[in-house]
């Protein structure tokens, strides 16, 4: 293959390898533009009411994911913006201090510490999204580190100036970053498109680097084709905000428990319930991938007939969802029923992009007859996919853009179990030396993970993974 990513003088690349921000990307929201056309981000003065609800907003989801003692709030407003897409989207970057309180309390009534010592204030950069004609409001992203003082900050600033990069590590990531084209089959448009794009692999490294040092299990983080994607970019392109939109959600019917406690570990891999490693390419489509996965599972335990079912079927046929902008599970069980089944991925294939509804009742190859959801604690879940077959859940995805192999544990500043946003199936359960783990089917191709699949802490409800699990029901 020819790359079209040609050398630059040696300078430049070090120019390039030394051009690395923090790795929770604070200041690149900070320098966004602040004028421009419609739908550009607009600064927004203290006073902004819309402001206020964002910012109580985002304090109230921060306490309610945070494992601290005592409550949290807003002690400085550094920024904040808005722009208008399908609704109000706003950027906050804020300083939150502790307050006296415990968690029991209620925040508005409580006080900072009077030492400073006692405020562990943070610097946190949140985006909500605000659609006022819905009533409802979601967190896209909440990002903290520690805030470092004035004085810490310019010892460190006087350090690096008088450490320059060895050579050898800025040829060091010229070389990875030229094996991850290799591997991954990766052309750019041009020279400064490259450039972007490996001052963004180097930001990445750093990122799964930081996964790497604070994981609580046993993953390996670092280089995968998403490396060269930024945050804002993997998430628009493969993942699913709807499933963090709770009001949206139909309700289900509750599935009867488990009439037995789990074994100790379970795999429908090896009982022939689960279809190959599909991918869903450039698409928001895991919601599909996931509630089809588990109606294989569902059909194969009736019928005896493992099938590979059409999930283009849903992206254009569903119109409860959004084909690849996202969709709830719950409304595809819904979407299926009232279309009358699933053809199968032969009869009706997966181009990655949303088209005219070809389905046919005569193709129709599985069906079922109504949906349920399960308990949100995971003992009871173990149990239910042991007795009855492969789950569909949702979870927090950001440490799976960075994740190589082992059993994933991110910390919850991570992965926020109330920031879902990639729809998965869960397959089973086990231990690997003493760590157990939910064994989770994904729809990224089996170049991702461990032959496809990703590999998550079990017992302590890590990134979500409990908030919404479901499954069809086929009589």
């Amino acid at each position: 293959m020819a790359l079209r990513f040609r050398c630059c003088p040696l300078i430049l690349w070090l120019a390039l390898a030394a051009a690395v921000g923090s790795v929770f990307g604070l200041g690149e929201d900070l320098d966004r533009p602040l004028f421009g056309p419609p739908g550009s981000p607009i600064r927004l003065h203290e006073s902004d009411p819309g402001l206020k609800k964002a910012l109580l907003f985002a304090e109230e989801r921060y306490n309610r994911g945070s494992n601290a003692m005592h409550l949290r709030r807003v002690s400085r407003l550094i920024s904040a913006t808005k722009q208008l897409v399908k609704g109000i989207r706003y950027t906050l970057t804020v300083e939150l201090s502790n307050t006296q309180c415990k968690k029991s309390a209620m925040l508005r009534t409580c006080d900072f510490y009077p030492e400073p010592q006692q405020l562990k204030t943070e610097v946190c950069l949140f985006e909500v999204w605000d659609v006022p004609w819905q009533g409802s409001s979601t967190l896209l992203k909440q990002k903290c580190q520690p805030k470092v003082d004035a004085e810490t900050k310019e010892t460190s600033r006087v350090g690096d100036q008088s450490t320059s990069r060895p050579l050898e590590e800025s040829v060091a990531l010229l070389g990875q970053f030229k094996e991850f084209m290799v591997k991954y089959r990766k052309e750019y448009s041009s020279q400064e498109e490259a450039d972007r794009r490996l001052h963004i692999f180097h930001q990445n490294l750093k990122t799964a680097e930081k996964l790497q040092s604070l994981d609580q299990g046993s993953a390996e983080y670092g280089v995968t084709k998403f490396s060269d994607l930024t945050e804002d970019e993997f998430r628009s392109t493969y993942l699913n905000p709807l499933l963090s939109q709770w009001t949206l959600h139909r309700q289900m019917k509750p599935a009867d428990l488990a009439r037995s406690p789990a074994p100790d570990s379970w795999d429908w891999r090896d009982h022939g319930a689960v279809s190959s490693v599909k991918n869903q390419g450039m698409c928001g489509s895991c919601w599909a991938f996931s509630v089809t996965g588990n109606i294989e599972g569902q059909w194969f335990l009736k019928n005896g007939t493992l099938l590979s079912l059409s999930e283009q079927e849903l992206v254009d046929c569903d119109g409860l969802d959004q084909a690849c902008r996202g969709g709830l599970p719950s409304n595809a069980y819904e979407a299926i029923e009232n279309l009358g089944g699933l053809e199968t991925e032969t009869d009706y294939s997966y181009t990655g992009h949303k088209q005219k509804c070809s389905f046919s009742n005569r193709k129709v190859a599985a069906y079922i007859n109504n949906s349920v959801e399960l308990s949100k604690d995971e003992k009871e879940i173990a149990a239910w996919l042991a007795e009855n077959g492969p789950v569909s859940v949702a979870l927090n995805a950001f440490a799976m853009q960075f994740y190589r192999k082992g059993v994933s544990h991110p910390l919850k500043i991570f992965c926020n179990p109330w920031m879902i946003d990639h729809a998965v199936l869960l397959v089973g359960y086990g231990e690997r030396k003493g760590i157990p783990f939910w064994a989770i089917k994904n729809s990224w191709g089996e170049d991702y993970g461990e032959q496809g699949y990703y590999y998550l802490y079990r017992g302590s409800n890590a990134c979500g993974i409990n908030k919404m699990c479901s499954s069809a029901v086929v009589n």
